[in-house]
């Protein structure tokens, strides 16, 4: 059985990542860590269990969303926010590339209208290319470092319907020096890459979760643009 501390829970996740990146597999590590916290939540640093409270703010100062609007989660976790957008009456497609993740969802919510799925943010299925109006992003791309990043970003844009929105929120850094990691910060370059894929700018608050104030993040809601600029 898993024995971390939690306050040794961060030096072993990095661990973990550093691992998987000098083995050239930069996403291998979720799994790992999903599959060797043998259902303990408290395992899973970002796993609340409970909706991302700046998803969950967003929504409630939102206007409503039509019904059976497509929605997707991106690197889902255990599942929550895809929960609550499925409440706001979305079609809900939410995807880690964790099977244990996965499995896991499926667990906590058996009866749950979402539609959970094994997938990879660096091999989007095509039939998802502009397939969501509402697509939520949650410090997945601040996770892989910054040599697959620009594909990482274009993944995230293309499933984005014409007039769509995308929610995201990230830890942000100041400069565009490469950031120790994981995770890995987004640069002011790296969230114009955004907008240089057919989104614009609706939003954007900025925060802080920690006593660290210095450590700031974003939440930036994009659409994007019904033509092609």
């Amino acid at each position: 059985m898993l024995e971390q501390q939690p306050e040794n829970l961060q030096l072993y996740v990095n661990w973990l990542a550093i691992e998987a990146l000098q083995k050239s597999e930069p996403s291998a590590w979720f799994e790992v860590l999903y599959a060797k916290a043998l259902g303990d939540a408290a395992q899973i640093p970002w796993a609340k269990l409970a909706p991302h409270p700046y998803l969950q703010d967003w929504l409630t100062n939102h206007e409503a969303f039509t019904s059976q609007q497509k929605a997707l989660v991106i690197g889902c976790g255990l599942g929550d926010d895809a929960e609550i957008l499925a409440h706001q009456g979305f079609e809900v497609t939410a995807f880690d590339i964790s099977p244990t993740a996965i499995a896991w969802c499926q667990q906590r919510f058996p009866d749950s209208s979402v539609k959970y799925v094994v997938a990879d943010l660096l091999a989007i299925p095509l039939q998802w290319h502009q397939a969501f109006d509402f697509v939520f992003e949650c410090r997945n791309i601040q996770a892989l470092p910054l040599n697959v990043r620009s594909s990482v970003i274009s993944s995230v844009a293309s499933v984005v319907a014409l007039g769509g929105t995308l929610l995201l929120i990230t830890h942000i850094r100041e400069t565009e020096f490469e950031p120790n990691g994981p995770p890995w910060p987004l640069s002011n370059s790296e969230l114009e890459q955004f907008e240089s894929l057919g989104l614009y700018q609706v939003g954007k608050l900025v925060f802080s979760e920690s006593k660290q104030i210095d450590v700031k993040q974003v939440r930036i809601e994009y659409q994007k643009y019904i033509i092609s600029k």
